[in-house]
């Protein structure tokens, strides 16, 4: 961020968690795990002073940054911090999540939601659509950076590996992989289904500049987010907490992808206030 103003994020990301919880409640189905470990990282490229730069008369414009959420599960994060940002929508809309009709889908969906650069949820895919941004941007000589946030569990998918050797071969420099390293997938620890490690050493392997940060630091997400490469793309695995800032859901598998109920809602907002 320009303007590192500490308090008023973890104010803001509070605000955001609580919202993610609501909304999921509403619906009656969701996955608030990966959501809450990710609000750092969705502040520190969307907040009023993130890394993007955007507002609301830019949101749609063809030259700027561009985010692609690849693990689409954690959108609730990335509405949330739209409405908090009057990027068009509304509390009222907030609570049609995953409802017939709404824009608000369960995964993102760029049909219903122009601001929205990609429909993800089927997981791998992400990264080759923000190469493709970055390709893009590169062959126009524009100044850009496309961010791409992925999930820890996703990337045992095979197309990511292909898209970051591909990335690496034509030295996009404007594009930069955000894992989320939470350690928990659907299935369990990340660990017991697929094991990543040594995760740095992998991206590096294909290529690219590797930074390791705590993903819930403000200043380290700013530091590594700002860093520039030169004629490699870059990686940051960003380590989290799965469920942050809710006791009884951090480091849960059990909260990858289900509801709060009215009793445990009321408990985790409480602990959010």
């Amino acid at each position: 961020m320009k303007n590192l103003n500490t308090h008023h994020l973890e104010t803001e990301a509070k605000m955001l968690r609580k919202l993610c919880l609501e909304m999921i409640f509403r619906a009656g189905t969701g996955h608030p795990g990966g959501s809450l470990s990710l609000i750092e990282i969705i502040q520190s490229l969307m907040s009023e002073n993130g890394l993007m730069n955007l507002t609301s008369q830019n949101l749609e414009d063809k030259f700027r940054h561009r985010l692609i959420l690849s693990k689409g599960h954690g959108v609730p994060a990335l509405y949330a911090m739209m409405y908090l940002r009057n990027f068009g929508i509304t509390s009222d809309e907030l609570l049609t999540f995953r409802q017939l009709d709404s824009r608000l889908q369960g995964h993102p969906d760029r049909q219903r939601l122009p601001f929205v650069e990609a429909s993800t949820g089927s997981l791998g895919q992400g990264l080759s659509i923000a190469q493709g941004w970055a390709l893009a941007n590169k062959i126009e000589k524009n100044d850009f950076k496309t961010y791409c946030i992925l999930g820890d569990g996703e990337i045992q998918e095979g197309q990511v590996w292909e898209a970051a050797m591909s990335a690496a071969h034509y030295k996009l420099s404007n594009l930069v992989a955000i894992v989320d390293y939470n350690k928990g997938q659907i299935d369990g620890f990340v660990k017991d289904v697929i094991g990543l490690e040594p995760l740095a050493e992998k991206w590096k392997a294909f290529g690219f500049e590797v930074t390791e940060i705590d993903g819930h630091n403000y200043q380290e997400l700013h530091t590594a987010l700002s860093k520039n490469t030169e004629n490699k793309p870059k990686c940051i695995i960003a380590n989290t907490i799965k469920g942050k800032g809710v006791s009884f859901m951090e480091n849960k598998i059990d909260w990858h992808g289900k509801a709060p109920s009215q009793e445990e809602l009321k408990q985790a907002l409480n602990e959010l206030n």
